[in-house]
């Protein structure tokens, strides 16, 4: 298989899971003063994407023909911690949804043989 057909086949998947994942929403409340919670809420938003977050598929060590093919397209950069990340972009501000993408996108490419490729994210 190709790269090109390997990274479409592996986005394919993330979308799909990006587009069924439901997270669960979150209400930020505003307070007269920030640093009681007890005082009253000033105002509230409420947020359907859930937490704000960010996400990304970790290949480590950095080298193979994937790697380099992302590398020469553009797509990811170098870890770093060492190895080398591609970003999600997809999914607006929630990490659950960016969160579903990654965890599709590299178990898509273990199976297509990059046995060092996991999910890996952070809360903002």
């Amino acid at each position: 298989m190709e790269m090109k057909e390997m990274f479409e086949k592996a986005h394919a998947v993330g979308m799909d899971a990006l587009q069924k994942k439901i997270p669960t929403p979150m209400i930020v409340a505003q307070h007269a003063n920030c640093m009681d919670d007890s005082s009253p809420v000033t105002k509230s938003w409420f947020v359907d994407g859930g937490v704000c977050g960010f996400a990304w598929v970790h290949i480590s060590p950095a080298r193979g023909p994937f790697v380099k093919w992302c590398n020469d397209n553009g797509i990811g950069h170098k870890s770093y911690y060492g190895g080398f990340d591609i970003s999600v972009r997809e999914g607006g501000q929630s990490l659950e949804r960016k969160l579903a993408y990654a965890e599709a996108f590299a178990t898509a490419l273990r199976a297509f043989g990059v046995t060092s490729a996991y999910a890996d994210s952070r809360m903002d």
